[in-house]
């Protein structure tokens, strides 16, 4: 476990960065160049990086981790190279900057008097960011010199380096500012003859910084700390506390480059256009098109013109493997229309959602017995039928999730990719495009072409994935929304959170709307369950209130985002900012991650006040009730104004509301039905969750757990039927009251489905592990179970199970239950 404060910048590409190999990065008179000339990389690595669950380049793993023994201190020592020589083409480039600065001071004096050689604007405009820039390597240079005198195997700089990529938006904003920048100076220089001197004569830098030619800007110091990063990696073992920071300042090093390359040097280029100009891919990946109402995946390729759908043909064993062409579309001719209820717009059929979670607990199941295939002997044969189902089950998965649509009927699963597509569209069709019709010779070669540019090589699914890769984290992720700043003007403002699992994003938790604000403070805390999920996307929105707003492609009020951004989760979070190409806007929140082997230990406890972390039948008993208080009045506020929520139960309530009527029902708060009345009812029904996960016994009990799993395993209905009601007579009175109250309500919360989103299966998979787990006893038993998707497919399946069945076939009244004697009298 760890927790970690975080600042998320918000990143707006996501495309790997291709080097061409060039020249080094020094200027004709031998000096560093500044941050905006450098033509290419000092060399030509492979900074093509493998894509993450979204298309996103993921940090590269160097090509061998380091041997023991010696070749460990000669890596250690070639580190020490490499940080030295790096170290002083820093102090260079520092030097440079402050030259370059030195105009500033002057011209910013005479600027508040009667004759100013520039205006203070002309002086932000022409100077922009440069300061920044110069602190910022300062300060890295000041943290780095000292590890480098006190050099041994101790001293970690990962640290360093992921902060100074934490940065790069300064840069971005540099960059963007370039070309005004020039066109300002060279105005003024004209305009100026005292500013033509102050410059010549009080920098050579100044000069340069005029009279270089625009041409390919990839920010030479960015492109050379890559570089430095992939020679780190390769001499730094893979257990060393750097290895993890340098990889993720690789990555986003590499993020940032290919944004900035994507505009000025395009990375691929495909065919030739009938007019001689160059088509180049910008984006591609898989999406589910909707074709004649039935689903289907696609492969679609974004190129400067035009948007191309296609499909891999079908080829024979060993046969080069090509896309078909099903449809292209020019982008002059692409519009974000609105689709309004005409028959243009086909029926869109949506899974119920019980069936996607079944397919998900069987993909579990299967990880689980592959892991136990492959420590078999002469297992593997079954490992790879067993691979093979899984990827079947989950491509069919990929295909049947999404349901957030996008134009020419495309489906999402989630906002974040959504916004991605239509940002790198709308971004194109800025640019002067004319519709062009290919002939059948043009399409057939751009379509073979596909197969060589596509960056996006495998579906998104566990099977494609070597072994070694990071299965995910299982369990839950605590996060703070904290706050935002960076808005230019006030709003209505919130933030969604993403996370992925089985090859996807999902939405998990959004924040309140905080009116009519530029620096909305949320401070609200969420706890998230992982399935094997790798990363952690927030986005953030301006609330429309504006009927005219209305999108038709899904007939609801789209709210405009206004940035988002996306880290790693990880099991332990160091306090570090996480980069952003979105510079103006930040948010920042913190995050705690705890496995789920932890979080379904209980804590025994001695406490005999309050009802949180008491047994059940001390409430009762000192309540005189057959129900707890908290249980009856968290139910009667569902029932009374949240039944119709979509995703209740599912949705995580604000957390400090949640500990704030813990307290309130732990000290018997007098106003605690007015707290009820005019809280948020995600907060109501987490408070119950919270109430029945801090038992300090599991509600069905740690004697029967063993049995109920046995039970819900028999084949024979009868057995089960007679074994299952036999095992809830077993249980003392206070549990066996609460449980059946607790069904009659999940139940009722299930007959609104249609507009609450959540079936029986829904409520039982969030319900089950929280009422029926195992004892600590219990769960040192299953020494076999060595991983946490392991532990997810044997344990919460079933417990999803029993409570599905006592759902699906409700037991008598509690009188009844009693009375009645059942055939089946084994003791349990």
């Amino acid at each position: 476990q760890g927790g970690g404060h975080l600042r998320v910048n918000f990143n707006y590409n996501t495309d790997g960065y291709e080097g061409d190999g060039a020249e080094d990065g020094k200027s004709q008179d031998g000096s560093e160049t500044l941050p905006y000339i450098d033509e290419s990389p000092t060399m030509s690595p492979q900074l093509g990086v493998p894509q993450g669950p979204d298309g996103e380049a993921v940090s590269p793993t160097p090509p061998e981790g380091l041997p023991p023994g010696g070749d460990l201190e000669k890596g250690l020592e070639m580190k020490k190279l490499v940080l030295s020589g790096f170290l002083a083409s820093e102090e260079i480039y520092i030097n440079q900057l402050e030259a370059l600065l030195l105009p500033m001071r002057p011209l910013k004096a005479t600027a508040t008097t009667s004759q100013p050689v520039l205006t203070i604007q002309q002086i932000e405009t022409i100077f922009y960011k440069i300061q920044d820039i110069f602190e910022i390597h300062k300060e890295f240079y000041d943290d780095l010199l000292p590890n480098i005198q006190q050099w041994d195997e101790r001293v970690t700089v990962g640290h360093l380096f992921q902060k100074l990529a934490s940065q790069l938006g300064v840069y971005k904003a540099f960059v963007d500012n370039y070309k005004v920048a020039l066109e300002t100076a060279e105005k003024c220089s004209q305009a100026n003859s005292q500013f033509q001197k102050i410059s010549e004569v009080k920098s050579s830098s100044m000069t340069t910084y005029f009279k270089r030619p625009n041409r390919k800007q990839p920010i030479d110091r960015v492109t050379r700390s890559t570089l430095v990063l992939h020679d780190l990696l390769k001499h730094t073992p893979k257990d060393h506390p750097d290895f993890p920071l340098l990889q993720d300042a690789l990555r986003i090093s590499q993020n940032f480059l290919s944004s900035i390359n994507e505009e000025i040097d395009p990375r691929r280029t495909a065919v030739t256009t009938p007019k001689g100009e160059a088509r180049q891919l910008v984006k591609d990946g898989f999406l589910v098109e909707v074709s004649e109402s039935s689903r289907k995946l696609r492969h679609v390729f974004l190129f400067t013109d035009l948007l191309l759908c296609a499909k891999m043909k079908k080829t024979a064993v060993g046969r080069h493997q090509q896309y078909e062409c099903k449809w292209y579309i020019p982008l002059a001719d692409l519009t974000f229309q609105t689709l309004d209820d005409s028959d243009s717009c086909p029926s869109i059929q949506v899974l119920p959602e019980h069936e996607i979670e079944e397919m998900k607990s069987k993909i579990s199941a299967l990880k689980s017995d592959i892991q136990k295939e492959k420590k078999a002997p002469k297992g593997q044969s079954r490992v790879e039928r067993l691979r093979k189902k899984m990827n079947e089950q989950e491509s069919w998965l990929l295909l049947h999730s999404p349901t957030i649509p996008f134009p020419y009927l495309f489906l999402l699963s989630s906002d974040y990719e959504r916004s991605e597509w239509k940002e790198s569209i709308q971004k194109l069709q800025k640019k002067d495009l004319q519709a062009c019709v290919l002939s059948s010779v043009e399409l057939q070669v751009l379509t073979s072409s596909c197969f060589k540019l596509r960056t996006v090589h495998n579906i998104p699914v566990t099977s494609n994935k070597d072994d070694e890769e990071t299965p995910g984290l299982y369990g839950f992720l605590h996060v703070i929304v904290h706050s935002a700043k960076g808005f230019k003007e006030s709003a209505n403002l919130y933030c969604t959170l993403e996370v992925d699992s089985f090859g996807y994003f999902v939405s998990k938790a959004k924040t309140r709307v905080f009116r009519d604000t530029a620096e909305p403070q949320w401070n609200e805390e969420f706890e998230i369950e992982l399935e094997g999920s790798q990363y952690l996307r927030i986005l953030c929105y301006e609330k429309c209130y504006d009927k005219s707003m209305l999108n038709k492609d899904d007939n609801e009020i789209v709210d405009k985002i206004m940035g988002k951004g996306q880290v790693q989760s990880s099991a332990a979070s160091p306090p570090t900012a996480v980069p952003c190409l979105h510079l103006q806007i930040k948010v920042e929140f913190s995050m705690k991650f705890t496995s789920r082997d932890l979080s379904l230990k209980r804590t025994p406890s001695k406490k005999q006040s309050g009802v949180f972390g008491v047994k059940i039948n001390v409430v009762t008993k000192r309540e005189r009730s057959k129900v707890p208080y908290i249980v009856r009045q968290c139910i009667e506020e569902v029932e009374k104004r949240g039944i119709d929520e979509v995703g209740i139960y599912r949705i995580s309530g604000v957390a400090t509301d949640i500990q704030a009527l813990k307290l309130a029902f732990d000290t018997n708060t007098k106003d605690i039905l007015v707290m009820l009345s005019d809280m948020d009812i995600n907060a109501i029904a987490g408070t119950l969750k919270l109430y029945f996960r801090e038992l300090p016994e599991p509600l069905l009990t740690d004697r029967l757990y063993p049995a109920f799993m046995e039970g819900i395993a028999l084949a024979d209905p009868a057995a089960k039927e007679n074994c299952m009601m036999h095992l809830l007579r077993s249980l003392p009175d206070p549990n066996l009251m609460t449980f059946l109250t607790l069904l009659e309500h999940l139940k009722r919360v299930a007959e609104k489905e249609p507009i609450n989103k959540m079936s029986l299966h829904n409520l039982a998979t969030v319900f089950g592990p929280t009422l029926l787990r195992p004892s600590e006893s219990e769960s040192t038993k299953g020494q076999h179970i060595t991983s946490a998707s392991d532990i997810w497919s044997h344990d919460v399946m079933a417990q999803v199970q029993v409570l599905l069945y006592y759902l699906q076939h409700p037991p008598i009244t509690f009188a009844e239950l009693k009375r009645n004697t059942l055939y089946f009298s084994t003791d349990v």
